[in-house]
This record gives structure tokens, sequence and C-alpha cells, in this order.
């Protein structure tokens, strides 16, 4: 196991290394001239230049990209063009709030997702199973900012039961402090989520019940219940667990739009404020979690999955 974890762990710092070199060469190409994003379009050609040689982007862009690894290997993420502030002070003061909000609408899609879905596949092709199904098919292809918007003027203008806006408050656990402010901007993240989930785990529950030690448990007289929750349920969520780690970087660029609608301070606000101010150090970090958040989450999922099923760890 312990190899196993080795040579995925050396596959995910390769993909990372890849990752932040795409990423710096093209924010390099949108932007060759930091220095006219920072003073501005009226600055002179010699302040410009004057900027650029005393912050090294003057260099070649090799050795620029060289020496943002050093930065970064030092935990260095570089300096706010347009707020004059650090971008690791900056990603601290909103990553909670994000990461909170990500964590309540995954845990909202897998309870309610899982059991749909085996539900779905125990009763095939009934009535429970078409109408779920179809909802599924519809939140799925429901862009996230009009299923807020349909939100908002159902629960919060028509029937006055949540607010419009997400809690103001800078704490970490507002989600959990003020459940009725954030139930909206919940509900908006686990939505696709569900969708994506009850139908894999459909998927992934109507093929294991056609296996062997299926047949077998029942054939022992356990109760349905048991051959379900004993036998199935383990086998069938396989497929998720891995889901659930490349569902990670989605929920950032869930957070992304649903930060915006509901006017909640995290990341996504930031990076949308950012993209606007062109403050390119910003875009960059927020870039790079995204490809961490991506390569961690399929690195977890793996191990996850391994340590369900060691037969994965043996073939690999």
């Amino acid at each position: 196991m312990a190899w196993y974890v080795l040579r995925r762990l050396a596959v995910s710092v390769l993909v990372l290394l890849g990752i932040s070199a795409v990423v710096f060469f093209l924010l390099h190409v949108v932007s060759d001239s930091p220095g006219r994003v920072v003073l501005g379009q009226r600055a002179s050609p010699e302040a410009v230049a004057d900027f650029n040689q005393r912050h090294g982007f003057d260099r070649p862009v090799v050795v620029q990209y060289v020496s943002y690894l050093g930065q970064l290997l030092q935990g260095d993420l570089g300096r706010s063009y347009k707020l004059n502030e650090s971008v690791g002070t900056l990603l601290q003061q909103n990553a909670g709030r994000s990461a909170m909000l990500s964590l309540a609408g995954l845990v909202l899609a897998l309870l309610v997702a899982i059991p749909l879905g085996v539900l779905q596949a125990v009763r095939r092709n009934s009535v429970v199973d078409r109408v779920a199904t179809g909802l599924a098919y519809v939140l799925y292809a429901t862009p996230a900012f009009l299923l807020g918007l349909v939100l908002i003027a159902v629960f919060s203008q028509q029937l006055d039961l949540f607010p419009a806006e997400a809690s103001q408050s800078h704490s970490p656990w507002v989600v959990f402090t003020d459940p009725r402010s954030m139930a909206l901007p919940v509900i908006t993240i686990a939505a696709t989520s569900i969708a994506i989930f009850s139908q894999y785990q459909r998927s992934s529950a109507l093929d294991q019940l056609g296996q062997d030690y299926i047949r077998v448990a029942r054939a022992k007289g356990l109760p349905e219940r048991l051959v379900v929750t004993r036998h199935l349920l383990r086998n069938a969520c396989l497929p998720v667990i891995t889901l659930v780690g490349t569902m990670i970087p989605a929920l950032l660029a869930g957070n992304l739009i649903v930060e915006s609608l509901f006017n909640y301070s995290g990341l996504g606000l930031l990076f949308l404020n950012s993209l606007q101010r062109e403050d390119y150090p910003v875009l960059l970090a927020y870039t790079l979690i995204g490809g961490v958040l991506t390569v961690v989450g399929n690195f977890v999922a793996d191990i996850a999955v391994a340590l369900a099923d060691r037969r994965i760890e043996l073939a690999s």
C-alpha cells in the first residue's frame, strides 16, 4: 500500500508542476506588461518600464516562472496589484468561508443522492425511479445561476422563508451558525451534485444487484434491508467515492457563481472582483488552487477506493 501511495503522490506532484507552468505562461501571454495594468493606461512608458524592471517583469518568462516556483516553495503567492496586499492573506481571509460552503453542499448532496440512487436501483422502472431520473436530468441541465434565481424568487420573494442574500458574517462557520441565511446558497451548490451522484449511484447499484454475492445473500433468506445495507451499499459506493474527488474543483467553480449571486464573501467573489480589476496574481493563485484541489481530490479518491477494494491496489 505504501508503494502505491508514493507512486500516486509522485504523479500528483508532476501534474501540479504542469498546471502551474501552463497557467503562468497563459497569464503572461494575456498580460505582457503588468506595469501597464497596475499604473493604468495613462501612465508614461518610462514609468511602466521602471515598474516592470523593479519587479522583475522585464526578465525572460522562463526566468520569471522559475522565480515564481521558488516563491511558491517558500509559501509566497505574490502580492495583489490592485489591493496592495499579500495574496496569501487574501486567500486566508476567504478560503474558510468558501470551504465550509462547499463542504455543506457536498455533505447535503451525498446524504440525499446515495440513498436516492440505491432506492432507484432497488425499485427500477418504478414511478419513483422515473420521477427521480427526470428531476436529475433537469437539475443537471439547469445552470447554477438560473437555479439560484429560481430559488430566490420562490423561497425568498414568494414564500418569504429564506433571505435572498447570504449572511455577511466573516466567520467561516456561518453556514452552521446562521443556517437560515445560508440555506439557499447551500441548496444551489448541492443541487447539481445531487443529480450527478444519484445517477452514478443508481447505475452502480444496478450493476451490483446482478452480482452473485447479492443472489447468495438473498438465497440465505436475509431481509432485503440487510442485503442493501450490509452487502450492496459498500460496493455500490465505490464509483461515487471516485466522483467526489473529481467534483471538488467543480464545487469551487460553483462557488464562483453562487457567491456572486448571493453576495457571499469567499474565494469565488474574490476571483470575480480580481478578474474585473485584472489583478493577475490573485487570478493565478485562484487557478492554482483549483488545480491543487483537482489533483488532491483525485489522489484522495484513489487512496479511498484502494482501501475499500484492495484488488485495485494489486492491479496497479
